[in-house]
């Protein structure tokens, strides 16, 4: 009969087990199909440039020395390499691993609840509880909670631990202890509160505190567990931007947490309303609503502090809650703009849970149909939490999901505003993301992300001097953010401002030394005012830390030619395995640049490299022909410009150009009148003499051929055309022109 018991109760364990995965599975497997959202995932996943390249050796040793968002959680950073190992930058294998590793978080508090209360019902309840309730939506759904369901594993392993030592202590269970609790912290330090939650177990359900020979022995046991804790928080706690560094005042901060845990037990009972973040009250919580908090704090820990003896559990799972929950409640300020989260509760609603659940059981033992009515109760609760959970989860499909909703349930949210102007922002709506960092700014006006990013629009749209104040105003709130001087600077090369962008990229480098962008900004600034050896170190550098940076590269490569290296220009522009054309349009592109700046001797240069490229060219050789012309090198002009057409005859302009130098050029060895006759009419015959252009070289033609009659008559049509065409260039030049052919005197155009 005992055997038969046993097996029965096996069998149910195992259904239970079953059941617990698949409702896991029903409110949390559509995160499979999920993207990765704008919320930490770009800094933890896909645009971490160590984690998004997998495992390594150098990945090991950066996840135990580097935060992820100001957080030391080495474990966790592992766990992130080894998705992208495994699914890459696919985001349903992240979701679809977080979902696995609370359905296995889930199983384990039912197991090991089991295993202290021997209560097999009571305790599927609790983990039914947690397994789908809409507040773990947030960390399950959210690829960047990931230290959460990580955490929680290693936290309730560590308990089911712990009771196998209380019940059959050993040297060998407690290292198992320890050592978990280790791996639970190096997921998330909020973990640092177990060592309490063990002695708040060892009041109830092992009753190990009401026997005071135990208790020398407890506190030996807590030691080393408070030693581990400690080490953690203090590694924790030396991770830059952890702690707020401009905090709330004191009396704020305890205002908004004791409101905080009254709100959590609504959101427990009531799960309406849920977003993610809470913004902090821009006042504070009023006296008023948090005298009442704690009035209501107060009463509960009072009743469940009279009710101990008889109901144990009550003063456990409150204090578990209470205690849990504590360093993340806010009087410790870890977010400048979080107010309270969901994921907070992950780990600390099970005590509400538990001490619901066997209250609820308690009250009902005189009960009349007992089983029926509980049974149907805790089906209804179940039902309407997977529910609640799916929909809830449903808000972290992608970024602009997740930001309406937060906007639909929230007032005042600038990093909701913030956040869905990003998303607008990356598909190109400029306008829509200007009305939310406005907004952004409005709830929040010193709110520096979003001012530099305001800036940004502004200076997309061409408005650079309201661009520079919004800069200019993130900087006085914050003069460490090194995006804004980098910003500020772009934005004053843009006005002209170079002496005065300089020092913000310097500032930039000061605050962040591996800062491409910066190093870029500034290598451009010294290019500008011609300091050639600075600017090429700092695009180098810029090279360095981001190769895939064709901007820098081509910026380097205009240095090194000013600064006479051209082999080193060549290996700067020129990458290994490039094909030939875009070799040619690269220094083609650099003598354009060059041209345009008048910088004539550049220009020739990267011409020259593009011919040698490919010598049949017709592009590359109009346009030496041009700097050349541009530069008082005549015969190399029309050396270059007959060598264009013989490769590409059809290039009318290039024709109508050679006659031009050909007729008008004052060194009498490169003249050839009949020549530039019989390109000028060409030209002209090409474009049926409706060309002023082409009729006024074609007279200057003539003239140097010694046909002054032509010439004069073809001048004369050519400024007809030009005054119709409203060229009055052209027009202005043949009037004085016309004089000279009716004077038999020819053309001459000097260097310039």
């Amino acid at each position: 009969m005992a055997q038969k018991t046993e097996k029965t109760e096996a069998m149910q364990t195992l259904g239970i087990c079953v059941f617990l995965v698949l409702m896991v599975l029903a409110v949390f497997g559509q995160t499979a199909g999920f993207e990765f959202v704008n919320y930490d995932d770009d800094k933890n996943v896909f645009e971490n440039a160590v984690v998004e390249k997998g495992l390594s050796m150098q990945a090991l040793g950066w996840a135990f020395t580097h935060p992820q968002v100001s957080n030391w959680i080495p474990l966790t950073t592992l766990s992130h390499i080894l998705d992208c190992q495994l699914f890459g930058l696919h985001a349903g294998g992240h979701h679809l691993v977080n979902v696995l590793w609370h359905a296995a978080t889930v199983v384990l508090l039912f197991l090991v609840l089991r295993q202290m209360t021997g209560s097999l019902w009571r305790s599927a309840f609790v983990a039914a509880i947690f397994a789908v309730h809409p507040l773990r939506a947030e960390s399950v759904a959210w690829v960047s909670e990931r230290k959460d369901v990580l955490s929680g594993f290693f936290f309730i392993l560590t308990i089911g631990a712990y009771v196998r030592h209380a019940r059959k202590p050993s040297r060998s269970g407690y290292i198992a202890v320890v050592l978990l609790f280790a791996l639970g912290l190096l997921a998330k330090s909020m973990v640092a509160t177990l060592p309490f939650v063990l002695l708040l177990l060892d009041y109830w359900p092992l009753g190990r505190l009401h026997d005071a020979r135990l208790f020398p022995a407890l506190v030996r046991e807590m030691i080393p567990l408070l030693a581990v804790a400690a080490a953690d928080c203090v590694a924790t706690a030396m991770m830059p931007g952890l702690l707020v560094p401009h905090r709330l005042p004191l009396l704020q901060r305890v205002g908004n947490a004791v409101v905080s845990y009254v709100v959590y037990l609504r959101q427990m009972v009531w799960p309406t309303g849920l977003a993610s973040p809470y913004p902090i009250a821009a006042n504070g919580q009023s006296i008023w609503t948090a005298g009442l908090a704690l009035g209501l704090l107060a009463a509960i820990s009072t009743g469940v502090l009279l009710c101990r003896k008889k109901s144990p559990w009550l003063l456990v799972g409150w204090l578990w809650y209470l205690g849990m929950l504590f360093p993340v409640i806010g009087i410790i300020q870890i977010s400048a703009d979080t107010a309270y989260a969901d994921r907070y509760t992950y780990l600390p609603g099970i005590g509400l849970a538990l001490a619901g659940t066997w209250a609820v059981a308690d009250v009902s033992l005189w009960w009349k149909y007992r089983r029926v009515i509980l049974s149907g109760l805790m089906m209804a609760v179940i039902g309407t939490f997977i529910g609640l959970g799916h929909a809830q989860t449903s808000y972290w499909r992608d970024s602009e999901t997740l930001w309406r909703r937060a906007l639909s349930c929230t007032a005042n949210n600038h990093v909701a505003h913030y956040n869905l102007g990003i998303v607008f922002l990356q598909r190109g709506e400029q306008e829509k993301a200007t009305t939310e960092f406005r907004k952004a700014v409005a709830s929040k006006p010193d709110y520096v992300p979003a001012l530099n990013n305001l800036g940004g629009t502004l200076a997309a749209k061409g408005s650079n001097v309201e661009a520079i104040a919004q800069y200019r105003k993130a900087l006085e709130f914050d003069p460490t953010y090194e995006i804004a001087h980098f910003n500020l600077g772009q934005s004053l090369i843009v006005q002209g401002q170079i002496d005065e962008a300089i020092p913000h990229f310097r500032k930039a480098l000061e605050i962040r030394p591996d800062y491409a962008d910066a190093h870029y900004g500034l290598g451009t600034a010294l290019f500008s005012k011609k300091q050639w050896g600075d600017s090429i170190a700092h695009l180098r550098k810029a090279l360095e830390i981001k190769p895939d940076f064709p901007e820098a590269r081509r910026i380097l490569g205009r240095a090194l030619l000013c600064n006479g290296d051209i082999a080193e220009a060549m290996t700067s522009l020129e990458k290994p395995g490039s094909m030939d054309s875009d070799l040619l349009t690269r220094w083609s592109n650099l003598g354009h640049d060059f041209l345009q700046e008048n910088n004539l001797e550049e220009a020739i240069a990267c011409y020259g490299q593009a011919i040698k490229i490919n010598p049949r060219s017709a592009d590359a050789r109009a346009y030496l022909g041009l700097a050349s012309y541009k530069n008082g090198q005549i015969k190399e002009a029309i050396d270059a410009w007959e060598q264009t057409l013989e490769i590409q005859p059809d290039l009318n302009n290039i024709r109508n150009n050679l006659a031009w130098l050909l007729a008008t050029t004052p060194d009498a060895s490169l003249r050839n009148g009949a020549k530039g006759v019989a390109l000028a009419e060409e030209a002209s015959k090409l474009n049926g003499g409706s060309d002023a252009a082409v009729l006024h070289t074609l007279a200057a033609a003539y003239a140097e051929a010694g046909r002054y009659g032509d010439a004069t008559a073809t001048a004369r049509r050519a400024l007809v055309l030009a005054v119709a065409q409203d060229n009055s260039g052209i027009a202005a030049k043949l009037q004085k022109e016309i004089k000279l052919y009716e004077a038999n005197t020819p053309m001459r155009d000097p260097p310039k």
